[in-house]
């Protein structure tokens, strides 16, 4: 960085006169590089910075302290949008109206002061404009601040108490993730692609817990998963997570997209917003809104480096529209801190209460640690459920079952849609050929029913096992097209016209199978035998 000289060395003589007046100082030299000699050389004293800097209003000191912990530097775009902008003005404007003596802002303040000065410098991003304070008077700012350094402040928490209207519906947290991801992992394993298109971030959370590899399943990552206990299980994802250099929250934020080679931190985000959520009361409601607010307020650029809102390509999912520059905050930054809060909640650290039953949450209670790390869904040992067997083939499991046991019966079967605390599934000519190709037997499927069910599978269900393992399918129900004529006569005539070549299997002398796809073509040779026939759905 620049040292005082270079950063005041394009400034006139007037300027060197209304600096040395703040410092109270009288600029002896008439001409203008000797003055501009003499007055850094009464600036840069340690005393005089001392002094200087003791009587500094309290924004003026926050601004040289921002800029000291950034080692001195910190693009403008941000500096200004915090501490203000400097009014350009020529020496002749400047005399006339003396903006020195009401400063427009805390960095023009600190500009006709010599304490910080504006210019370009390369980053990694290109050229820049930065905010600074010169160098060698940093050096001694840094030395009177070593002889007097402020208790470090108190950790506050961020924001306020949750209103009574913010927290009126509550939201308590669970392990119910543990649950999706056993059934999205059971849709990966047999391909069921209708089953399979779980939120995006369930993927990733699987992914950056080796889980999950390139989509496919790491077989003995799956399987440690499913065994260990529900808060086992739970505290592994949370672990994952929070210490993930690839889980970007950022790119799955459902309401806006984000394009481009750009690159941010999620790590060292998600580092950042823990800190502020851990200083919240625990067991306390607290304001979501409120605490986004305080976030904006005290450190809008957490997760953007140099205060860089342009070069970020991202739109809004629903329209299209790109959302450059510190006006769309809310829509990112903002929408990011509320998408780590929800992630917290999704891995039970955190309850949620929103005004009512589904609307936006804007209230949390961080759990205690102890009740962070508790399951909801109490373990084999103290529960005594079992799987439900029905005589036409349907399988009801419970949520508190076992994932293992859940995840293996569901690659033998087609699956309904869950209900409650209950999940369906049914044994099907379909599933069982599917099951087969997989390598998998009907007799493996019988034997987890008849240990999970107590021996309380239907007499027809392990018939009906038995013989698909001996015989496949013994039965076939399908959609045809038929034919139906008046008269015998009139099925003879067809069958020997260029119509027969359609035919399929007869079914009756008047009736006939048509071969899918060939209506038309069955239609069009019956008129051409002067015969109009009736089409019923």
């Amino acid at each position: 960085m620049p040292d005082l000289s270079a950063s005041l060395h394009k400034q006139d003589l007037g300027h060197f006169r209304i600096v040395a007046e703040f410092w109270g100082l009288e600029l002896e030299s008439t001409e203008t590089q000797s003055a501009l000699e003499e007055l850094c050389a009464s600036l840069l004293d340690l005393e005089a910075v001392s002094e200087t800097l003791e009587v500094l209003p309290a924004e003026a000191r926050s601004a040289l302290n921002a800029l000291t912990i950034a080692d001195g530097k910190i693009e403008w775009a941000s500096f200004a949008r915090k501490y203000g902008d400097i009014r350009e003005m020529g020496a002749g404007k400047r005399d006339r109206e003396r903006p020195y003596l009401k400063p427009a802002s805390t960095s023009e303040f600190l500009f006709y002061r010599a304490l910080i000065g504006k210019a370009f410098f390369e980053s990694d991003k290109g050229s820049q404009e930065f905010a600074y304070i010169p160098e060698d008077l940093l050096e001694i700012i840094n030395e009177v601040n070593a002889d007097d350094v402020p208790p470090a402040p108190s950790a506050e928490a961020l924001g306020r108490l949750a209103t009574p209207v913010e927290k009126a519906f509550e939201i308590p947290a669970t392990d119910f993730i543990l649950d999706d991801a056993t059934t999205y992992l059971a849709a990966l394993r047999i391909g069921h692609e209708s089953k399979s298109h779980f939120k995006r971030d369930l993927s990733a959370l699987l992914t950056t817990a080796g889980i999950i590899k390139n989509d496919g399943l790491h077989p003995e990552a799956v399987k440690k998963f499913l065994e260990i206990p529900r808060p086992e299980a739970l505290g592994m994802l949370y672990q994952a997570w929070l210490n993930s250099i690839t889980f970007d929250e950022l790119r799955l934020i459902p309401s806006i997209l984000c394009e481009g080679e750009w690159k941010n931190q999620p790590q060292v985000t998600r580092e950042f917003l823990m800190n502020l959520i851990h200083d919240l009361p625990q067991d306390k409601w607290w304001s979501i809104p409120a605490f986004v607010k305080a976030v904006k307020e005290k450190f809008p650029d957490y997760q953007r480096p140099a205060g860089d809102y342009d070069s970020w390509f991202i739109k809004r999912s629903a329209d299209g529209q790109f959302l450059r520059g510190f006006a769309y905050w809310d829509l990112v930054d903002g929408a990011l801190i509320k998408y780590v809060i929800q992630t917290l909640h999704t891995l039970g650290k955190v309850d949620l209460a929103a005004p009512e039953q589904g609307k936006e949450a804007t209230a949390v209670k961080v759990l205690s640690k102890a009740k962070g790390q508790k399951s909801d869904t109490p373990q084999p040992s103290t529960f005594d459920t079992k799987i439900i067997v029905s005589s036409n083939g349907r399988i009801t499991v419970p949520r508190t079952f076992s994932r293992t046991v859940r995840y293996q019966l569901a690659r033998f079967c087609e699956w309904d849609e869950p209900k409650g605390d209950d999940y369906f599934y049914r044994v099907t000519a379909e599933s069982l050929k599917r099951a087969t190709e997989q390598g998998l037997k009907a007799e493996q499927l019988l034997a987890m029913l008849v240990k999970y069910t107590k021996e309380a599978v239907p007499p027809a269900t392990v018939k009906a096992l038995k013989r698909w393992d001996a015989n496949g399918a013994e039965a076939r129900v399908e959609s045809l097209l038929v034919l139906r004529v008046s008269k015998p006569e009139i099925m003879e005539e067809m069958r020997r016209s260029r119509a027969g070549k359609y035919f399929g299997e007869m079914l009756s002398p008047t009736a006939v199978i048509v071969k899918g796809g060939a209506i038309q073509k069955v239609l069009a040779e019956l008129a051409e035998l002067g015969l109009l026939a009736e089409v019923k759905e």
